[in-house]
């Protein structure tokens, strides 16, 4: 082979192998694991830490309460499921051979410590923003728990969200690493409040919409979004679809227990309180309450209508289904008068409710909470009706529901096959 043929073959593996190393196909050496266990005072300041970022819920299936971070909890999005990572101290299938840069590195970076570059299902483009010291103490706490020897299922995945590859293109545009900066105009509280949910509590990843390519809408932050056919609600100071009728006490009660006097919490926001905003300190939780009193209320539209028919039969299924609870003593039961859930812009959680039923976040006070029956026997009709009635009857006022939508809802919580 001439000379000059060899030399550009050699380039050009040498081009290849780079990029190849920065789009994450292949792994970048990092120092092994840290022998020994980090200070107690540490390791209890990782623990708070992983409770403030609800890690436990995300990185626990279904089910799966007694492996408690071995991961295999599943993510969907219209481009397919992602399924959580073992973080528990495994070596073989979890963290355990990973030491604290290649942690670090996948919390800033969203890059594991094979190389590969993870899936923003994993909040990283909010967890970039924690401090170098607060990663290096969740790590050590995760080093404390529980090995587990398990591999969650693989994730399941349409092309091109498939080419991991493909991510590091997606972290150029929108992965931004840059700290979190304090307001010195505003409180030490609300500074805190601040770092909480755009850092480690990373509520956007749920609150704020995403566009085709599950990037933050930022110009709609923490306005509301539907996530794996619940609504997450608008969280900005919008009086009738947000949270303007809320006191920053209303806010921090709802944390603590999952309910206050505008509703109680359903879907994948019980799992929320009962693993983390339950166990915050009263502190972090004001702080949150004070931080989200702050935002600007979000443009509202204004809901249509229902015509006269709809809410005449809605009224009917109410009274033959649902009075005897809800017409009852608001204190064990919710009242749905400017109830915070019936009212949503999108009424799938709604929906869903009727559908499934749903048991209210047990409270130290309450430990049995509120349970409400499902109703999957309901027609498309009766159904979509009576979420209609609900969201506009006592001084409601909400969009109605079709009997489309309500079809649609129940295709999707259809077991496969």
């Amino acid at each position: 082979m001439p000379a000059q043929t060899a030399n550009r073959q050699s380039a050009l593996v040498r081009i290849a192998l780079l990029v190849c190393t920065l789009s994450g196909l292949l792994p970048i050496a990092v120092q092994p694991a840290e022998a020994g266990l980090a200070a107690p005072a540490e390791i209890a300041r990782g623990r708070y830490l992983a409770t403030l970022g609800d890690c436990a819920a995300c990185h626990t299936a279904p089910g799966g309460s007694s492996k408690p971070y071995a991961g295999g909890y599943p993510l969907h999005a219209y481009f397919g499921t992602v399924y959580s990572s073992n973080i528990t101290p495994d070596d073989k299938t979890g963290i355990g051979s990973w030491s604290k840069d290649a942690f670090y590195r996948a919390m800033h970076d969203g890059i594991g410590a094979d190389g590969r570059h993870l899936y923003p299902a994993f909040p990283y483009v909010y967890f970039t923003k924690l401090p170098r010291a607060d990663v290096d103490a969740l790590y050590a706490y995760l080093r404390t728990v529980k090995p587990v020897r398990h591999t969650p299922p693989p994730n399941r995945l349409i092309f091109p969200a498939n080419v991991r590859a493909g991510l590091a293109f997606w972290n150029a545009l929108f992965l931004d690493t840059s700290p979190l900066k304090s307001d010195p105009s505003r409180s030490p509280q609300w500074n805190r409040g601040a770092a909480l949910v755009n850092g480690i509590g990373h509520c956007g990843g749920c609150h704020t919409p995403k566009t085709f390519l599950f990037n933050d809408e930022q110009n709609r932050y923490l306005q509301g979004e539907t996530i794996d056919g619940w609504f997450a609600p608008n969280l900005t100071g919008s009086k009738r679809t947000g949270l303007g009728a809320w006191s920053e006490a209303d806010i921090a009660l709802y944390l603590k227990i999952g309910n206050n006097r505008f509703g109680r919490a359903v879907g994948a926001m019980q799992d929320v309180i009962r693993v983390s905003t339950s166990k915050m300190s009263d502190d972090d939780r004001a702080a949150v309450a004070t931080y989200l009193k702050s935002l600007p209320p979000a443009p509202e539209k204004a809901s249509t209508k229902p015509d006269a028919i709809t809410m005449q039969l809605g009224g009917a299924v109410f009274v033959e289904r649902c009075s005897v609870c809800h017409s009852a003593d608001t204190r064990s039961y919710p009242s749905l008068a400017h109830n915070s859930v019936a009212t949503l812009p999108d009424p799938a959680t709604l929906v869903r409710v009727i559908l499934q039923g749903s048991q209210s976040v047990p409270a130290p006070e309450k430990p049995m909470g509120f349970s409400m029956p499902a109703f999957p026997v309901l027609s498309n009709k009766d159904l979509a009706a009576v979420a209609t009635y609900v969201r506009n009857a006592w001084g409601n006022s909400a969009g109605p529901v079709s009997e489309k939508q309500v079809e649609t809802i129940r295709k999707r919580l259809r077991p496969a096959g």
